[in-house]
């Protein structure tokens, strides 16, 4: 049986892309998302497994990105995303679609773009002195992402956001102090030089009266004292 060529770069188009994926959305899938806090009125219901394939037939493509991103439907502005070819991805437009979203997986999504691009640390500080929830997470989520992708900064550049952090853990919205607990234990899981610090912090947030600062404190304690931890970075707990 013949099958239908798969279309590729000029190919796709936005209508071609919608139908696409009304075709790979699932009811089930869109139920699940409600569950873990995503709002599912303008999703299809399509795990991020199925658009990373998608996203790699289409190929990077600037104006297509920008379409769907403009459609405002949930799994197209994870494609437009996906597509953005990353030198494309300015400063300008990253916080234009930052503020534009309402979505932990967009926000994280686009972070994790962001965050292995060179001089993407400039957003961090900006982004933390926002007051929006999802503005504000992107500046943890950044850091967290960064501490994983920017293989060539140096350990001083995440010791200076350890303030930031400080500062943030007494933000009691959930979408913010989970991406600030999140950042803390990637820096103290990036080096053993940062452990330190960062276990520290932990240790100190976490006997904090605030119950938001403990909470993130802990978090963050209970994971870079833990032997997994201590073991990959060769660190004794004497």
């Amino acid at each position: 049986m013949s099958r239908r060529p798969k279309p590729s770069g000029e190919d796709w188009s936005l209508d071609l892309v919608l139908d696409t994926l009304t075709a790979l959305g699932s009811e089930e899938n869109r139920a699940g998302m409600a569950r873990f806090g995503i709002e599912t009125s303008k999703a299809f219901g399509i795990p991020m497994a199925e658009l990373r394939p998608l996203a790699r037939r289409i190929g990077k493509q600037e104006s297509l990105a920008d379409e769907l991103w403009a459609s405002g439907y949930h799994e197209p502005r994870l494609l437009a995303i996906l597509i953005m070819p990353p030198t494309a991805l300015t400063d300008e437009r990253a916080l234009h679609w930052l503020a534009e979203i309402r979505s932990w997986d967009h926000c994280d999504q686009l972070t994790n773009v962001l965050a292995r691009r060179k001089g993407s640390d400039g957003l961090i500080a900006p982004l933390a002195a926002e007051e929006e929830e999802f503005l504000r997470r992107a500046a943890f989520a950044l850091i967290a992402w960064r501490a994983v992708h920017a293989k060539k900064s140096p350990d001083t550049e995440f010791l200076s956001y350890l303030p930031l952090i400080r500062t943030a853990a007494s933000d009691p919205r959930n979408f913010v102090w989970k991406a600030v607990h999140w950042a803390l234990r990637q820096i103290g899981k990036r080096s053993a030089s940062l452990h330190g610090p960062a276990l520290q912090l932990a240790e100190e947030l976490s006997e904090n009266q605030n119950k938001t600062v403990r909470r993130v404190g802990r978090e963050a304690f209970r994971e870079l004292n833990s032997d997994k931890v201590r073991q990959r970075l060769s660190i004794s707990k004497d």
